[in-house]
């Protein structure tokens, strides 16, 4: 299987299915900010319903895998790769 490359709006979208599950919310009520930084890495802030959280790289990682299973044939434990990209924004390899 070839390699999969996530947008950053696909990884956006993956965060609000992942958060929705969790807060028992439509992911249309979750918004989502990526974030990276030298320091502390790839990171997100979701916001439901007037409360923000800090969504870590693991939780990040969770919420594709999450999202592979869910909407694609891929293996959702396959390897993923978080990259920043200067014109692409965030985005994903998945093995």
């Amino acid at each position: 299987m070839e390699k999969l490359i996530l947008s950053e709006q696909e990884i956006v979208n993956a965060v609000c299915v992942y958060v929705s599950s969790k807060k028992q919310v439509k992911p249309q009520e979750v918004e989502v900010e990526l974030m990276y930084d030298d320091d502390y890495g790839f990171s997100a802030e979701a916001y439901v319903a007037g409360r923000s959280q800090i969504l870590v790289k693991a939780n990040l990682i969770e919420a594709l895998r999450l999202w592979l299973e869910k909407y694609t044939n891929y293996n959702p434990y396959a390897g993923i790769k978080l990259i920043l990209d200067d014109e692409e924004g965030i985005i994903a390899h998945i093995n």
